[in-house]
């Protein structure tokens, strides 16, 4: 029983069809927002590979979140820019740094709305590793510590869920040690469980002024070749408590986040990055794709490989078109 029986085209000819059908269904529920948080009072610094995001200081980041909030994104995650950078680190993990202070604002201001925070060294080291460096190596156990001291810091400004990007080995299994010792055993971890040493980050880090100074991250970050290592990543990161994992980056890497979703039943998301979406921007503002269209197209293929929720950039924009619909 097949052709002309059956004939595939008849749920496809009309859009009122093809959205009671789908498989897949995009949501405003299913995004969390990146934002880059800065020195200084009403500034809204536009970021040149990243059109439409922008560095926010505390009073602005504020103002967006309401806005990202009333679109019906659930979450945001932040990002630092200190104003001081050191050896260490150390306004990374200091209760008085731009992190905790941003958090402390937007759960007043926005209390409705998840604070997630990124956790790594990164933007807060001078040589801009995401550890501690030892005779030019980032030494991974030194890191352990400072990573757990950060997560202690932003969980204690409110902050709703701690996501360390570091990479190091034993990372998480510090910050729930450190942040159960702090009193802290309900602030769950979303870990950057495979997270891969991708050329698809460039963007971000003039975004959040984080390049190494020398060297490169393919020492602790996974070589993207690399599928079964993946799935040892995190099982690792599910024995030492992580609560809920992601893939980064995201598109690239849906072979990947499939496998995790079949292999784990935590919550899994997957990362958008600043690549990702410097290129649909970029390829939309020259006409040669439909920004629009590419945009819902990409978020669709990564939900449909797996993941409960999406960090993206497009949060905002993706939400207001769903929410026109």
């Amino acid at each position: 029983m097949s052709f002309p029986l059956v004939r595939m085209r008849r749920l496809r000819k009309s859009e009122a069809m093809r959205r009671m059908v789908a498989e897949t269904v995009l949501n405003p529920a299913d995004f969390i927002y990146p934002l880059f948080v800065c020195p200084g009072e009403n500034e809204c610094q536009g970021i040149g590979s990243m059109p439409g995001v922008n560095r926010f200081s505390i009073d602005a980041l504020v103002e967006e979140c309401q806005a990202v909030y009333d679109l019906g994104v659930p979450a945001v995650i932040l990002f630092g820019i200190p104003e001081h950078k050191d050896a260490l680190g150390t306004e990374g993990y200091s209760p008085k740094g731009i992190i905790p202070r941003a958090v402390r604002a937007i759960k007043k201001a926005v209390p409705g709305l998840l604070v997630v925070c990124d956790v790594c060294l990164c933007e807060y080291t001078s040589h801009g590793h995401c550890g501690v460096l030892e005779k030019g190596k980032v030494h991974n156990d030194a890191t352990l510590e400072l990573l757990a001291r950060a997560s202690v810091a932003y969980a204690q400004a409110g902050c709703d869920i701690v996501a360390p990007s570091d990479m190091m080995d034993g990372r998480v299994w510090a910050i729930r040690e450190g942040l159960d010792d702090a009193g802290l055993e309900d602030t769950p971890i979303m870990s950057y469980a495979a997270k891969y040493a991708s050329a698809f980050y460039g963007p971000f880090r003039e975004a959040a002024d984080s390049a190494p100074q020398e060297g490169d991250r393919r020492g602790y970050q996974m070589d993207p070749p690399n599928f079964r290592e993946a799935l040892r990543e995190v099982a690792l990161d599910v024995e030492e408590g992580a609560d809920m994992l992601m893939v980064k980056p995201a598109l690239p890497y849906l072979d990947v986040l499939s496998a995790v979703r079949q292999e784990f039943d935590h919550p899994l998301g997957a990362y958008q990055v600043s690549g990702e979406y410097a290129m649909i921007k970029a390829a939309g503002q020259q006409g040669w794709v439909d920004e629009q269209r590419v945009m819902m197209e990409s978020l669709t293929c990564i939900k449909r490989a797996g993941a409960d929720f999406i960090l993206t950039y497009f949060a905002k924009d993706a939400a207001a078109l769903l929410g026109s619909r």
